[in-house]
């Protein structure tokens, strides 16, 4: 059903396996359960850091979508100000 939450007065996310960027290049994937003014609240994260020769964001998330998340995180906080974008992982494209 279209535009159905799960859960009154949650976002249409909550719930949803999203990939979270960050302006500083670090990328999350995990459980979306809130926005707040302290930030974007995931549950059971796996993170991505940028490192030269290292793992590519793409790689990453296609490994993920393949294998799963490999949480590193039960519940993370990231803070609003350092969110750049928030998308479903199933519909994830690098920017």
């Amino acid at each position: 059903m279209s535009g159905h939450v799960f859960h009154p007065g949650h976002s249409d996310l909550h719930g949803v396996t999203v990939v979270l960027e960050t302006d500083t290049g670090v990328l999350y994937v995990g459980r979306y359960h809130e926005e707040t003014a302290a930030g974007v609240l995931l549950h059971d994260a796996a993170e991505h850091q940028p490192a030269p020769g290292g793992t590519t964001a793409q790689a990453f998330v296609e490994k993920t979508l393949k294998f799963g998340v490999r949480a590193a995180h039960r519940n993370i906080v990231v803070p609003a100000a350092s969110v750049r974008r928030v998308s479903r992982l199933v519909d994830w494209t690098a920017a």
